[in-house]
């Protein structure tokens, strides 16, 4: 049975004739008459007594009605959530967003999406950039914000800015002049994402820096949180390397110095989705709010890569 065959026989049962369905479908009556002789056809069955005035249902056509109004009531629900996902009505997106959004201007993404979306649900996921990544490749997530580089496989990449990466260390003067990699080793390395390790973005430009002077880098301290490491730097463990929209934030402490690595490091920030699909407009919509409020937060020194909307 297809659904046209389903919609003609519950219309025809419910409206008491094939000629009140066919003119609530806007078919001519000998088509909806067809469409019902067809399932009678394939099962052998009559589902109505014809010959009076008003269609009468038979054992079959009662036993196959509520299931009909089953099938009608699933596709109008089916209509009805994706036009709301379309409208703004209803519906949910997952956007994939940066660990430490709250450095970023993304702190009241939730809060301004929401308002003007209220009855969207929405699902943001905070992750390294390689989860991010994957989520978006899957289709777990329409689309995210991360930090280059990652694997590209599958995926369409746009980059948005570029931010310096910095030395930090509570020892003022490791941070007189940029800090030479070959130099790195000689106070204890504190690196934060521990759970990712060299394959975090930032982590490997530096790693990739150090082989080219043929330095090894050997933490003494690995965690998770950005917020962790500075903590650490500032009680003199060791030094680390920061985001520089985390340094003069509010609460960063006055005793962690800063200076720019001798060959400097950036955070790229990018726009991802997958390669050839069309994002839904709400997730369109998200995508384009997160942007402009990344770009919004960049200032004077900060690169931005994205002059067009992206959009």
């Amino acid at each position: 049975m297809t659904l046209t065959q389903i919609q003609a026989f519950y219309y025809a049962a419910t409206l008491g004739s094939f000629t009140a369905a066919a003119e609530y479908m806007g078919m001519t009556q000998p088509t909806v008459s067809e469409l019902v002789r067809r399932i009678e056809a394939n099962y052998g069955l009559q589902l109505f007594v014809r010959g009076g005035r008003r269609l009468v249902l038979t054992t079959a056509g009662r036993t196959l009605l509520p299931w009909a109004k089953r099938l009608m009531d699933g596709a109008l629900g089916a209509d009805t959530a994706l036009n709301a996902l379309l409208t703004g009505r209803g519906g949910t997106v997952s956007f994939g967003i940066l660990r430490n959004a709250g450095y970023y201007g993304l702190s009241d993404l939730a809060s301004v999406f929401s308002e003007a979306h209220p009855n969207v649900h929405l699902r943001l996921v905070g992750q390294n950039s390689f989860e991010v990544a994957d989520a978006v490749r899957d289709g777990e997530l329409e689309a995210g914000l991360l930090c280059l580089p990652i694997p590209t496989d599958g995926l369409a990449i746009t980059p948005l800015m570029r931010q310096e990466i910095l030395w930090a260390s509570s020892k003022p003067e490791r941070c007189e002049k940029p800090m030479p990699v070959e130099k790195i080793g000689d106070e204890p390395l504190i690196l934060y994402d521990a759970h990712h390790g060299w394959r975090d973005p930032s982590r490997r430009q530096l790693a990739q820096q150090a082989q080219m002077h043929g330095v090894t880098l050997d933490p003494m301290i690995e965690i998770e949180s950005v917020d962790a490491a500075i903590s650490l730097v500032s009680l003199g463990l060791g030094d680390t390397i920061l985001p520089r929209a985390v340094v003069g934030t509010d609460g960063f402490p006055d005793n962690v110095y800063t200076t720019s690595l001798a060959e400097p490091i950036y955070d790229t920030f990018a726009l991802v989705t997958r390669k050839n699909w069309e994002l839904s407009p709400m997730a369109k919509y998200l995508a384009g709010l997160a942007v402009d409020m990344l770009l919004a937060n960049a200032d004077g020194a900060d690169e931005v890569l994205a002059h067009t909307p992206v959009t």
